[in-house]
């Protein structure tokens, strides 16, 4: 399979790991200051490598060309990968859960870079959030003897220094189970977390107040936990930020996170977008929008406020996933069993989850049914999976 740009570069990997397709990405910023692949695809190309066996990956002198030969997936245990600067940690998680869902043997890996900044999804939303959505389709479950899914933060890493670390547990599954995910329900109460690093314990709290000041006219149940971080375990630069979940009365959940850095004076994140965030910023990293001329340093009432707006905001575009795991819901749908139809509903569909169906397209040949909702404004989509499985799963 031939693509042209670095656009959703990600996806192409999985996509191709799974379905042992040889693909072949030309033209990556070849107009650009800094042609040709950057540091965080390439060290993600790294730990691709570290968890396969037999994956060839060649790249032209210039960096403007690349062909992945796809080999099997392995895991491995206490795995150690230095995700660098470049990006942060949730760019690579969700990939490298993906693949590890159909590897050889579970996988167990310790991450270290940043864990939370203003472009790519946090370990808080990964661990709140993503994590659920995967036990949805049976990702989670504990059998043959195998440990539970499962992510750890040891240490919070701010931009622009970093010096995070997240421990990553992954079992095997045989296959993706088919859903029914159509009831968003009614929100029920809100859950979430305001975290600091190397700065005064009181920046929590005030960004509690913040959020609560909004959430509190509408519903009694919210609590938000509090983590301050400081010395070893809180990296090399300070920050502060919150990320908040509405949870619903049939069991969907809803994220939004707000965070302020050393180096993104609280630049916002609504629906930062899973496996596929760096593509929508024009695919070099740096932000589509204008948005660093208008950024203001944000005191920690104002990032709470604004993280509540945002998460209601999500709430009111309805589906049982928000815009940040739209992606994700719809490629594993794509990769469940074809005995049963998998059906899902979903508020409009963000960019990035258009060009995901174009590439489950290209790489699954399955095609959703999608009809609107007048009435609720939302989307049911629906699809006979193409019944990826495990062939080299061992059982222990």
């Amino acid at each position: 399979l031939g693509f042209k740009g670095p656009k959703n570069l990600r996806q192409k990997l999985v996509f191709a790991t799974l379905t042992g397709k040889t693909i072949r990405v030309t033209g990556i910023r070849e107009n650009d200051e800094r042609p040709g692949i950057q540091a965080h695809e390439a060290s993600l190309l790294r730990l691709i490598e570290k968890v396969t066996n037999g994956s060839v990956v060649e790249i032209s002198e210039t960096g403007t060309s690349l062909r992945f030969k796809p080999g099997v997936v392995v895991g491995g245990r206490n795995l150690v990968h230095d995700c660098g600067k470049a990006r942060a940690i949730g760019y690579f998680l969700e990939p490298l859960v993906l693949l590890s869902l159909f590897g050889k043997k579970p996988l167990s890996i310790t991450l270290k870079g940043i864990t939370n900044d203003d472009i790519d999804p946090s370990v808080d939303c990964f661990r709140s959030v993503t994590l659920l959505l995967l036990r949805e389709f049976g990702a989670g479950a504990e059998d043959f003897g195998q440990k539970p899914l499962d992510l750890r933060v040891n240490k919070r890493g701010m931009r622009p220094a970093g010096g995070g670390e997240v421990y990553l547990q992954c079992p095997t599954i045989k296959s993706v189970k088919s859903v029914r995910m159509l009831d968003e329900g009614m929100v029920k109460r809100v859950r979430g977390i305001a975290y600091s690093a190397n700065t005064p314990p009181h920046m929590t709290s005030r960004m509690v107040d913040g959020a609560r000041g909004i959430l509190n006219k509408l519903l009694a149940d919210v609590y938000i936990f509090t983590d301050h971080m400081s010395g070893a375990k809180a990296g090399h630069s300070p920050g502060y930020g919150v990320a908040l979940i509405a949870e619903s009365t049939s069991g969907s959940r809803v994220y939004t996170e707000c965070s302020c850095s050393g180096s993104s004076k609280g630049s916002d994140k609504r629906g930062p977008q899973l496996l596929g965030s760096a593509e929508h910023h024009n695919g070099n990293g740096a932000s589509s929008g204008d948005g660093a001329a208008e950024e203001a340093e944000l005191v920690p009432e104002t990032v709470g406020e604004r993280t509540a707006r945002m998460l209601l905001e999500e709430v009111s575009r309805g589906g049982f996933v928000d815009g940040t795991h739209q992606s994700l819901a719809l490629s594993l749908c794509a990769m469940a069993s074809q005995d049963e139809i998998s059906q899902l509903r979903t508020g409009p569909l963000t960019p990035h989850a258009v060009e995901t169906l174009r590439l489950i397209q290209d790489f699954f040949k399955v095609t959703f049914k999608i009809a609107p909702e007048q009435q609720s404004r939302t989307l049911f989509l629906s699809c006979i999976g193409a019944g990826i499985t495990n062939q080299i799963r061992t059982m222990n």
